[in-house]
């Protein structure tokens, strides 16, 4: 689940900064507790998956686009310059609990423009949505929600997963949930490409695809594709309680590049003509700014830059 923690993990990491500022002998006391996620001996998703997307809502053609191709780009055998979506994907491997990679794949597209469940949804309305797809035996179902779609408790958690078990079906089957923060909560859930609604009010960033909402939208939906191949069933890699885990990315959360501390994203690239911040290239000459994500081989949050 994205944003659990969120805030009070930031608030807490700028405390420790602040006593170290003001009272450098006491910072010096506050010792840095080890970040480990332990594996509790669940599936995770390994081999061919296929990432089936449900566009809830009003979508442009080329902001589906731009999804799509993050998605693509995540295991595209495509040479594209380095850093790339597809090494920052690769640590994923170094999860155990299976053989082999994960490779994602986009399968079917639904697009459901009508709002036949209204402009406001809740949580059992998400998945009823998620059930929507005929499955393979592998499979993320993924559903979008517009930036003029509320959805309950949005602004706490900007997205999230978890998993659903067929009517006559005997595995169950992996569902993310996604929403544009354009309209709201983008300081919660598109930081750094808006101002935050909490701590430091830092410049924000330049979205390295001109768009907020769907730029945000990667940003959340990188972090829960991540969780959900390493902890699909909530017994597999996480810290803290099963019900609001942090997970390979989410216990990274506000980490972008190397040097980041609350406020400030970290060390990216900065493109000389746009002025957009990014750390990941993609497919289709595509631009993405992704969260660190927690590597099982060093212990610790991996940066691509």
């Amino acid at each position: 689940m994205v944003c659990n923690y969120q805030v009070a993990m930031i608030w807490c990491a700028l405390l420790v900064v602040l006593v170290e500022m003001f009272n450098p002998s006491m910072g010096a006391l506050v010792e840095q507790q080890p970040l480990i996620l332990k594996y509790h001996n669940g599936q995770l998703l390994k081999g061919r998956i296929t990432v089936n997307l449900l566009w809830y809502g009003s979508f442009t053609p080329i902001q589906r686009s731009i999804i799509v191709d993050f998605i693509n780009s995540l295991s595209s055998s495509t040479t594209v310059p380095l850093p790339s979506v597809a090494s920052w994907w690769k640590t994923t491997e170094n999860y155990k609990g299976g053989s082999g990679s994960s490779v994602l794949v986009v399968g079917k597209q639904i697009l459901h423009p009508s709002y036949s469940l209204g402009k406001y949804l809740k949580g059992t309305q998400l998945l009823s949505l998620a059930s929507t797809f005929n499955n393979p035996s592998n499979a993320i179902n993924v559903i979008l929600t517009a930036k003029e779609v509320a959805v309950e408790d949005f602004c706490s958690r900007c997205g999230t997963h978890g998993s659903i078990r067929p009517v006559n079906g005997k595995n169950r089957t992996a569902y993310v949930w996604v929403g544009d923060s354009e309209a709201q909560c983008p300081g919660q859930c598109a930081w750094p490409f808006h101002q935050p609604i909490y701590g430091p009010q830092t410049p924000p960033l330049v979205s390295p695809n001109n768009d907020v909402g769907i730029d945000g939208m990667i940003i959340n939906l990188a972090t829960l594709l991540a969780g959900t191949v390493t902890n699909p069933f909530n017994n597999g890699y996480f810290q803290g309680p099963a019900t609001a885990p942090l997970e390979a990315v989410s216990a990274c959360t506000g980490v972008f590049g190397s040097g980041a501390y609350p406020g400030y994203p970290g060390r990216v690239i900065v493109d000389k003509v746009t002025g957009a911040s990014y750390n990941a290239h993609g497919v289709n000459g595509r631009k993405y700014l992704l969260p660190a994500m927690w590597d099982p081989q060093t212990s610790s949050c991996r940066t691509l830059v």
